[in-house]
């Protein structure tokens, strides 16, 4: 999770977020390159009086700051598109979850058993525990297997919601009467926490989201106890 004063994105627990961080990274760079060189300009421009007539109207000079920026959009398109069908892919998935988003709380049910669903409320700033973080902490945790893909349906009943999980690199939108689809794939254990990402009413800011991800056979524990 993020911690105070971090100027950074969160750090990855899921190969597409490790992706993201790395387009990121590669779309910093050429930005910073282009306003480098932007501002040397500038910077040359205003502290000379010399002028070269033959830039001032050279066909050279007007195909390379034509061409140029194609090529640069082209390097930045590329590896955003690659990004992108793999976060719509979905393979063979070994567990499906729906999560209902509700004025303000979210619901989930795991679609491959009988009976396995519950609400998830934000646990009041009075009743936390020490250590427990004020906004983000939930009354039940949903547990799901790392290292397993797993199928996320998300929609809502009532107004617009977001279904977000920075670490993981999840944002999907809660529409109600759509069913909306996306992956996730933990390389680790741990706990990671988003809240939604869509203002929906007056207690938006106070329906968390807390995912608690433990090995196959701890998880296997926990759905045996909660059915």
């Amino acid at each position: 999770m993020a911690y105070p004063f971090q100027l950074g994105l969160q750090d990855a627990a899921s190969p597409i977020m490790e992706e993201l961080l790395q387009f990121h990274d590669h779309a910093l760079m050429i930005i910073f390159l282009i306003s480098s060189l932007v501002l040397y300009i500038i910077t040359l421009m205003l502290t000379t009086k010399l002028t070269h007539t033959n830039t001032m109207d050279a066909q050279e000079v007007e195909t390379i700051w034509t061409v140029l920026p194609a090529v640069i959009l082209i390097m930045i398109a590329l590896p955003s598109l690659r990004i992108l069908y793999m976060m719509d892919e979905i393979n063979n998935p070994s567990l499906t979850v729906k999560a209902m988003g509700h004025q303000w709380y979210w619901s989930y049910e795991y679609t491959d058993y009988e009976d396995l669903n519950f609400d998830s409320y934000m646990i009041p700033t009075s009743d936390l525990k020490p250590g427990e973080l004020r906004l983000l902490e939930v009354d039940n945790r949903m547990v799901l297997p790392m290292q397993m893909t797993i199928r996320m349906l998300i929609s809502s009943e009532d107004v617009l919601h977001s279904w977000a999980v920075p670490s993981l690199g999840l944002k999907t939108d809660a529409v109600p009467g759509r069913l909306n689809q996306t992956t996730l794939t933990s390389t680790r254990p741990g706990l990671f926490y988003g809240q939604c990402s869509e203002i929906c009413g007056s207690n938006h800011s106070f329906m968390p989201i807390v995912l608690e991800l433990v090995p196959l056979e701890n998880f296997e524990k926990w759905s045996a106890s909660m059915l």
